[in-house]
């Protein structure tokens, strides 16, 4: 169906009346659009930029050419690095990097922040150290992380931990804010305890904003692996991107870009999956 949406305006007499908005599908507010249309833009926001890149790359306005290549040589470079188990290699050392980072944080944040916005003592002992360290930039902790433990696996990791930890965290309190009192107060008369309450009515209730909050900072998590391995590491899409730097190869810095993209929309989607096959009461 299509909405009319009212308009106020006055009259000549200072009265107000209506003026009914024009049918429409594509600016309806806060109201959902067909499928059909939702395909439509889809293929548009992947399609139009690829016309537009393709058609800058082989005009000849950029120079020397090799600064943007054509999607057809970038397409060529993957297929290459993907032959030649360069690209494979490089996607799996991210990959451990990232989600054995992510993993970590997501297991210290998750009850820190049930706990902080459960317990206002929590919070006031936690959140102004958290509050001062999340202002650090992650990258700064490098220097430390690699003097302390190397230039092994174990400091990369440990970068995506501090880099995505107390952003977690503080969301996860937040969203506990927002848990109705009448669900507590009612447990409390039906003689829940403060474990039943925490376990029980807040986690599940708050489960939808933990997950939307792990979503949101998974890309930061892929931000600092670039970072990482653009400074220390041997293999992963970081180190890759800042080999084809060094040596002018602009398709493969693409290639890179093109893959870190694919892989952070898989994740996401993945995300968008488990909110809907876990949270089915939050649709």
């Amino acid at each position: 169906m299509t909405s009319i949406e009212p308009l106020p305006i006055p009259n000549k007499g200072g009265d107000r009346t209506y003026q009914m908005l024009p049918p429409t599908v594509f600016w309806r507010i806060a109201e959902g659009i067909p499928r059909r249309l939702v395909l439509i833009l889809v293929a548009l926001s992947i399609f139009v930029p690829l016309l537009l890149w393709w058609m800058v790359s082989t005009s000849g306005v950029v120079q020397p050419a090799y600064l943007l290549p054509t999607p057809g040589q970038v397409l060529g470079s993957l297929q290459r690095l993907w032959t030649e188990g360069i690209l494979p290699a490089d996607i799996a050392y991210s990959l451990f990097r990232v989600l054995s980072g992510f993993l970590l944080a997501a297991i210290v944040s998750i009850p820190v922040g049930l706990l902080m916005g459960s317990f206002a003592s929590i919070q006031a002992l936690l959140e102004p150290i958290i509050g001062i360290v999340r202002y650090m930039p992650a990258p700064a902790f490098i220097p430390l992380l690699i003097l302390y433990f190397g230039l092994g696996e174990l400091p990369k990791i440990l970068l995506i931990f501090i880099g995505t930890l107390f952003f977690n965290t503080l969301m996860i309190m937040d969203a506990v804010k927002f848990v109705p009192k009448e669900l507590i107060e009612t447990t409390y008369t039906l003689g829940g305890r403060r474990p039943q309450i925490l376990t029980q009515v807040i986690f599940p209730h708050i489960l939808p904003s933990i997950i939307d909050a792990c979503r949101v900072n998974m890309a930061a998590s892929w931000n600092l692996v670039i970072v990482a391995e653009l400074v220390a590491a041997n293999e992963g899409l970081g180190k890759r991107i800042s080999l084809a730097q060094r040596f002018l190869r602009t398709d493969e810095i693409f290639a890179g870009l093109i893959v870190i993209g694919l892989i952070g929309l898989a994740i996401d989607l993945l995300f968008r999956l488990l909110l809907k096959l876990s949270c089915r009461w939050a649709r």
